[in-house]
């Protein structure tokens, strides 16, 4: 997995969270409202679960490689 995220270059994947990860932005992104959803206990049906990790999945990369960048061993 490490391997793999340093493979992802930083620019693209901030880019894909910006397009992909805040589309459509209004009234509001989908990510958000998925997020409010989930932490409302709303989110049931596959196609609102699905909206949420292809919104998603932008963010948790860039957490992810950022987390990476940032720990101790990535500074070694």
């Amino acid at each position: 997995m490490r391997d793999l995220l340093k493979r992802i270059p930083l620019l693209p994947l901030i880019v894909l969270c910006l397009m992909l990860g805040l589309a459509p932005f209004n009234p509001e992104p989908h990510v958000w409202e998925k997020l409010k959803m989930l932490a409302g206990g709303e989110l049931f049906r596959a196609v609102d679960i699905f909206d949420l990790l292809m919104h998603g999945t932008p963010w948790m990369l860039l957490a992810a490689k950022l987390g990476m960048s940032m720990s101790p061993k990535a500074r070694e």
